[in-house]
């Protein structure tokens, strides 16, 4: 028998499972060969190292009716903390000062100058767009998601988040980042009484399985696999996190359960990756918010840097030897008897 990888992904439109797990297997094996991996890729991408679960939840964010203000149909308690969870995006991108620091050419650093300039403009609009110095009005939801959306848009006219790729409007945005506040809402039960963000987690957990795992989340799936791990049963050898909202103060950190939020007791190594120009990673180091686990086990966070402008998406992460080099080297010292 082969131990058990879980991949659990973030935010999106409905999956295809089994598309979305090539292309997540793909990468992971690239960077296992620049980590010095290549036999064991070879054996990950033949299905030898391990039984690959892709754990999809996508469609579970997809009930019908939620049309609403931009498209995106939100409680009132889940449109205050999408609102919540772009304005704190927002002020790390303002906190965060100036794209880059690193030396150009005179001609190059004035273009440069006005590109910071635009975009220092586009974080100030979008800021007075959420109306984040007004204290004390009682917004509906609608109002809510429409500021939501427009600060969006406003914030994908700068950098880094225009030609980002991944968004061609600030409702498309907007619908992504509601996900996150849909899960950490808890509330939509079915008709069993079972909210959202319990069934999402029956996924993974289900995914998860018996047997000990090596589980790689990416985005909301962090949150999700975070959760999940604290009520699965099995050993885990390794947990990676990449592109974690984890430790957002101000919306994630105060709602994530159990609390205070601590290491699930049976991971055994938890590796968190966040990359530099992540710009939905305003607070990427988790070692300072979460306590260690009975056997002492934290999070430890690492920096990677992917090529491009768009850095969010899993496949980025997965093909860092850095990444990609632990989660070989677990799954290699796993062994399942039959």
């Amino acid at each position: 028998m082969a131990p058990r990888l879980v991949l659990v992904h973030g935010v999106g439109k409905p999956r295809r499972p089994r598309a979305d797990q090539d292309r997540w297997i793909s990468a992971l094996a690239a960077g296992a060969r620049r980590a010095g991996h290549s036999l064991a890729a070879e054996r990950l991408i033949a299905g030898e190292l391990a039984e690959i679960v892709f754990a999809d939840y996508g469609d579970l964010f997809a009930p019908a009716g939620r049309q609403g203000a931009g498209g995106v149909d939100l409680s009132q308690r889940e449109a205050d903390l999408l609102h919540a969870l772009l304005a704190e995006i927002t002020e790390a991108q303002i906190s965060a000062g100036p794209v880059s620091a690193e030396p150009v050419t005179e001609a190059r650093g004035a273009a440069r100058s006005a590109d910071g300039d635009h975009r220092g403009a586009a974080l100030a609009q979008a800021r007075a767009q959420l109306r984040l110095d007004r204290t004390g009005t009682a917004q509906g939801p609608g109002d809510l998601v429409r500021q939501s959306v427009n600060a969006a848009t406003t914030l994908l006219g700068a950098r880094p988040w225009g030609g980002a790729g991944r968004w061609t409007s600030g409702r498309l945005l907007v619908a992504d980042l509601s996900q996150v506040a849909r899960y950490l809402s808890r509330q939509e039960p079915d008709e069993s009484g079972r909210t959202l963000d319990q069934r999402i987690r029956s996924v993974v957990t289900a995914a998860i399985g018996a047997g000990p795992a090596v589980v790689v989340a990416h985005s909301l799936g962090t949150i999700v696999g975070f959760e999940a791990l604290h009520a699965a049963g099995p050993r885990v050898p390794l947990f990676v996190t990449m592109g974690s909202p984890l430790a957002m103060r101000a919306v994630v950190l105060p709602r994530i359960l159990p609390r205070p939020p601590a290491t699930p007791g049976r991971v055994e190594r938890w590796l968190n990756f966040w990359d530099r120009d992540d710009i939905l990673v305003p607070r990427p180091i988790l070692e300072s918010d979460v306590a260690a686990n009975s056997a002492g086990v934290r999070p430890e966070s690492a920096r990677t840097d992917a090529d491009g402008i768009w850095t969010h998406t899993a496949t980025k992460y997965l093909a860092q030897p850095d990444v990609a080099g632990p989660v070989m080297e677990a799954l290699a010292s796993i062994v399942v008897r039959p």
